[in-house]
């Protein structure tokens, strides 16, 4: 079996292959600081949960955009799964080419979901990571990173909001019924919603018009991905296992399977 992990600034996501069929996914929370014990510990204890014996964890693949826990966490996996982790970078033979004047910054989840995203595509494709940033990332037809957008995430905007104006309250965020409020909390959830729907359709609708990629297959994933994807036809796909799926697909290329 394959365990894929996507470490995020907010979450840390992690699925489980056997071959092509993700037995299941699970998170932690990234900002939480823990020893190499706690998150060998913590891992194995969610797997056996989910019925999964970590003995029969052979391979493990992490897409990570937070530095300073890796040390921990890979010693972890290491030390509780006897295997020693892959690591995707703009160095990996991923099987993408990065466009960048400093490819080396360029997030490895970003690298992750381009392969994910062209192997849907089979061509051009734009794929937005609606996490704590939202990501527009350009694909190329011959599986190049060209060009990316990075944004406040929704939730990240609202975490802004109701952090820097007293009288607004925390609230959650969903489609509310009208864009006409009538209250502070469907006001703001207004805003964040809709203006992320028609941020997406604006950014979208240019990506393909500068690039010339007219007929651009656009995915989506990330948590709030959905709200987004539902509520606009900008969208093709909406899919929140893709960068769980181009983590497999990239190890399948680096065992020379793929």
């Amino acid at each position: 079996m394959l365990l894929t992990i996507d470490v995020g600034n907010t979450n840390i996501t992690m699925g489980v292959f056997r071959d092509e069929v993700l037995l299941g996914m699970f998170r932690m929370t990234t900002k939480r600081p823990r020893t190499s014990d706690e998150y060998g510990f913590t891992i194995c204890g969610i797997l056996e949960q989910r019925g999964i014996d970590p003995k029969d964890i052979k391979d493990v693949i992490i897409a990570s955009v937070v530095p300073d826990i890796m040390y921990s966490f890979t010693s972890g996996i290491i030390k509780y799964l006897g295997t020693t982790p892959i690591l995707v970078s703009a160095e990996s033979d991923t099987g993408v080419k990065v466009i960048s004047d400093h490819p080396s910054r360029t997030g490895a989840d970003r690298i992750v979901n381009a392969a994910a995203g062209h192997a849907i595509a089979m061509g051009p494709a734009i794929v937005i990571d609606f996490g704590t940033a939202t990501t527009y990332d350009l694909i190329g037809p011959d599986r190049t990173l060209e060009a990316c957008i990075i944004a406040p995430g929704i939730e990240t905007a609202g975490r802004s909001l109701w952090g820097g104006a007293s009288m607004l309250p925390a609230i959650q965020i969903k489609k509310p019924d009208t864009i006409l409020a009538g209250d502070t909390v469907s006001g703001m959830q207004g805003g964040l919603v809709f203006g992320a729907i028609g941020q997406t359709e604006y950014i979208v609708e240019r990506m393909k018009e500068e690039s010339g990629y007219t007929d651009a297959y656009v995915i989506a994933t990330g948590g709030l991905g959905r709200i987004v994807a539902n509520e606009t036809d900008c969208i093709d796909l909406y899919d929140p296992e893709l960068t769980l799926k181009g983590l497999r697909l990239i190890c399948d290329r680096m065992k020379g399977n793929g």
